[in-house]
């Protein structure tokens, strides 16, 4: 018997709720929690983020994305750039203590993942990616009507 939508839904909760609290035990022994580990990889991979568009990435309004920009700036990993075309405009880059900081915590985290994805095969895995690519797309389209925002950084 084919399990319901509402069935599903509840199964990939309690997945989530898993996944989640073991990347929060592995981010908690750098001082990061999940929200500030997405913004710190997506720093390294956009340098100079707008603050508006690492708030529309993460998921989160603008007030939570000036704590959290405060809270990694007082720890060291990032600074705040100012946009040479638009003094009004914030752009956000990463440290070069946040770099080699993002690198530990990686490393600590791919570990993590290894071990709790290590209960699925290759082929089991590969399956399971493809479907979570195709539920993420259409969602996606589905909610927003598009593929998703960019981000705009220096490097694009």
């Amino acid at each position: 018997m084919t399990p319901s939508g509402t069935e599903q839904h509840r199964m990939i909760q309690e997945v989530y709720v898993l996944l989640d609290d073991g990347d929060r035990r592995v981010l908690r022994q750098f001082q990061l929690n999940p929200t500030q580990y997405a913004a710190l990889l997506l720093l390294a991979e956009h340098h100079g983020v707008r603050l508006s568009d690492l708030s529309v990435h993460l998921l989160i309004d603008k007030s939570s994305t000036t704590r959290l920009i405060d809270r990694l700036s007082s720890l060291g990993l990032v600074e705040r750039i100012a946009d040479p075309s638009d003094r009004r405009v914030q752009r956000i880059g990463l440290t070069a203590h946040g770099r080699a900081h993002l690198a530990k915590v990686r490393a600590a985290h791919s570990e993590s993942l290894a071990r709790r994805w290590a209960v699925l095969d290759g082929a089991e895995r590969e399956l399971l990616t493809r479907l979570l690519l195709k539920l993420r797309r259409e969602l996606t389209i589905i909610q927003h009507g598009s593929e998703g925002g960019a981000i705009s950084s220096d490097s694009d």
